[in-house]
């Protein structure tokens, strides 16, 4: 733990990636009695109703908006929930959806036109590693079409990630909530158009307290309260102390689901989860550990 950080700062921290990682077991857990897409839109309708009462238009574009709940809802969150709906385990959809950090990077690089450095050519080709991994060993758990899926969510979230920049918005938590209103009618339509009428309205007949509660723990716990959460402590100490902790996402979502749906962490399994986590560190900190050396010397 830094020595800059308080420990009650730490722990909210640790809290909220353990909501993040644990979250991939809840989707699962949900998907059992909701189709994907309709759930993808219940969960924006929660993050929108009753958040668009407490938090005023942030001054950003309205096409920005669009472009980020587009690209979140839609994209990241649609794709995934497809992707997790018999096609891939919680636990490696918690581990391959993080390389949205190097596709991010990637479109970032584009849009600027700066060039990627060494360090982040080698932390790519350890991450890329563990993917390959995973491909070589995909089975009943996990396909290749479950893995595609993942990947485009992950890029789909790169984007959002280069809109929410663009953007700027001074609260981000109003921005989430303000962009679902343009996640909400594309996932409606798309599950209208996929899932049909049927599905849905037996699903949300058949549905239980569990399974609401479950929407609600992504809708509330997953989104409002982890990027509330994230933003206060982004406001209070420097990225470089708080973003590495989001490297345990993907801990706390394998760990969950090896402990409460008993997915199987065979060798090939961690040795993927070791390569692509291997590749996020290096990326995220190789430039502080090469500004400590050149301090020192």
């Amino acid at each position: 733990m830094p020595a800059a950080l308080p420990l009650r700062h730490f722990l909210l921290a640790l809290a909220v990636v353990a909501v993040w990682g644990i979250n991939f077991v809840v989707i699962k857990f949900a998907l059992g009695q909701l189709p994907p897409i309709l759930m993808a839109a219940l969960r924006f309708g929660l993050v929108l109703l009753p958040g668009l009462f407490f938090f005023a238009r942030p001054a950003v574009p309205l096409g920005n908006l669009a472009l980020y709940g587009l690209l979140i809802g839609a994209g990241q969150f649609g794709l995934l929930y497809v992707a997790m709906n018999g096609h891939i385990s919680p636990g490696l959809a918690s581990l391959v959806i993080q390389v949205q950090v190097f596709f991010t990077i990637g479109l970032a690089m584009r849009i600027s036109g700066e060039r990627v450095r060494r360090f982040q050519w080698f932390a790519l080709l350890l991450a890329a590693g563990g993917i390959a991994v995973i491909i070589l060993h995909t089975d009943g758990s996990t396909t290749p079409l479950g893995l595609f899926l993942v990947l485009l969510a992950a890029l789909a979230w790169a984007g959002g990630n280069i809109a929410a920049k663009q953007g700027a918005p001074a609260n981000i938590l109003a921005y989430v909530v303000w962009s679902s209103a343009f996640a909400v009618p594309p996932l409606i339509a798309l599950s209208l158009a996929v899932e049909g009428w049927d599905a849905i309205s037996a699903a949300l007949r058949t549905a239980d307290a569990a399974a609401w509660a479950a929407v609600a723990w992504q809708a509330w716990g997953n989104s409002l309260f982890g990027y509330a959460a994230w933003g206060w402590l982004l406001a209070r100490h420097p990225a470089a102390t708080i973003t590495p902790m989001a490297m345990l996402v993907p801990v706390f979502g394998m760990g969950a689901s090896a402990l409460m749906l008993d997915e199987a962490l065979p060798p090939w399994k961690l040795t993927a989860a070791a390569l692509v986590m291997a590749g996020l560190a290096l990326n995220l900190l190789w430039p502080r550990l090469r500004a400590a050396l050149a301090a020192r010397g």
